[in-house]
């Protein structure tokens, strides 16, 4: 995965799990045990927490995530966790299909802690998974977010137009590449294909509504060309919702790419979206 332009990551530091930090293990609707944590943050009010979902391989301990929950906890607390199949989480990835249930326990989680605000923050697989979550979790459930921030997330499934892509689809299918995920990469798998298929994200987003959504995407996403966060975009204004998007100049894709600065923006946007 790319990274993105090298001013934005000058300055940068990756704060390790602390001793402020709260470790726990969740369980989900359908019995898997999810690693989670928690860091109060550093910002006055008390009452928002962010809750970041990682990328496909990633998990609550890469540097990558650690960096991005650093500079969230500036504007809010922040809750991590390691979807199924990767890091210390049990179960099997299916790649953005059963990992919503593991986003609403954390949500749930989050506002067990206290939090009246919750803002969901996903990257890549995880922008997909929060935009599906939005849309699932509306009402007054617990597991329901106030505000929902997609970063470099897909509009569609099986998407196979860039090469990247295509990589990722050989690891996901084949048991060749499953064996790659599991070895090389640290995610374990799924063998079986979706039955049935999930909602879409771009079938998602309307459904969204009145919830606030930012729709963040990079234009050197080497993954998911620009056409994917407009459709995600129009399919927002065509029903009336909207949704607010950001096109980010030398960006590349996902957690690796968003630079502090960025980050920042989005932890501004967050504080001031789920009032």
């Amino acid at each position: 995965m790319s990274r993105g332009p090298a001013d934005e990551r000058r300055g940068s530091s990756v704060r390790p799990i602390t001793e402020r930090t709260l470790r726990v293990t969740l369980r989900t609707q359908d019995g898997v045990f999810i690693d989670a944590a928690h860091e109060p943050g550093n910002s006055p009010g008390g009452d928002l927490v962010i809750v970041l979902a990682h990328g496909f391989t990633g998990d609550l301990e890469r540097p990558h995530v650690r960096r991005a929950a650093s500079v969230f906890a500036q504007y809010a607390g922040v809750v991590t966790f390691s979807f199924r199949g990767h890091g210390r989480s049990g179960g099997r990835s299916t790649v953005g299909d059963r990992e919503v249930l593991d986003l609403a326990a954390a949500v749930e989680w989050a506002r067990s802690l206290g939090y009246a605000r919750v803002v969901t923050v996903g990257f890549s697989m995880g922008g997909s998974v929060v935009l599906r979550h939005a849309a699932l979790h509306r009402g007054r459930t617990e597991a329901r977010t106030d505000a929902v921030v997609a970063v470099s997330a897909p509009a569609r499934w099986f998407y196979r137009g860039t090469a990247p892509m295509r990589r990722l689809h050989w690891v996901v299918t084949r048991p060749t590449g499953r064996m790659v995920g599991r070895l090389g990469l640290g995610t374990r798998i799924h063998p079986h294909d979706w039955d049935p298929i999930p909602l879409s994200p771009v079938e998602s987003v309307p459904l969204i509504a009145p919830t606030p959504l930012l729709i963040v995407h990079g234009d050197r996403d080497p993954y998911f060309p620009v056409d994917h966060p407009r459709m995600l975009a129009e399919a927002a204004s065509a029903q009336g919702a909207g949704a607010e998007l950001w096109l980010e100049d030398g960006m590349g894709h996902a957690e690796h790419a968003a630079g502090d600065a960025l980050l920042a923006r989005i932890g501004e946007w967050a504080r001031g979206a789920a009032q």
